[in-house]
């Protein structure tokens, strides 16, 4: 029986390249001479640290054009609260979303089962597992699919004949 998986994931190592550009870019600029902005790479999770909530939301900004243009799509991104850190010194807390959460998988689910095709999807850990009968149908699967979900990029993976 042809199946696919569904996915959220992202290449860590143009993640970790992106953040490596970032931090030079903001060590070359004359705005930020003599400032402490830099990005900070976690596991799941990207710090923002700078003087101001201005100059936060420019390290915000160059850290998504790198992405950007490393092909990492920046709806994986979810900012989290602003904290003081100490003076006027602020940083926040970026978290990477990797993996296909458990509301998000129950929303594909229930838009595969509400289209009426004969597709049967599965949540299996952070994945969602879409089996069919013929290719075609699991192509309408995949159409649909990206159509209805558009708050988190998605990736199709695993397609077994």
């Amino acid at each position: 029986m042809p199946s696919f998986d569904i996915v959220s994931e992202v290449d860590q190592v143009e993640l970790r390249n992106a953040v490596e550009q970032s931090n030079k870019e903001i060590g070359n600029r004359f705005d930020f001479k003599g400032s402490d902005a830099r990005v900070e790479a976690g596991d799941k999770l990207l710090t923002l640290f700078a003087d101001d909530e201005f100059k936060l939301g420019q390290v915000y900004d160059i850290l998504t054009l790198r992405l950007g243009k490393r092909a990492i799509d920046v709806r994986c991104l979810e900012k989290l609260k602003i904290d003081k850190v100490s003076g006027n010194t602020v940083k926040q807390e970026i978290k990477v979303k990797i993996g296909v959460e458990g509301e998000l998988a129950k929303k594909i689910v229930k838009a595969l089962k509400d289209s009426k095709l004969k597709v049967q999807a599965s949540i299996q850990g952070d994945a969602v597992r879409v089996a069919g009968a013929k290719r075609d149908v699991l192509q309408e699967a995949i159409a649909l699919v990206k159509k209805s979900i558009a708050d988190q990029p998605l990736q199709f993976q695993n397609f077994r004949e």
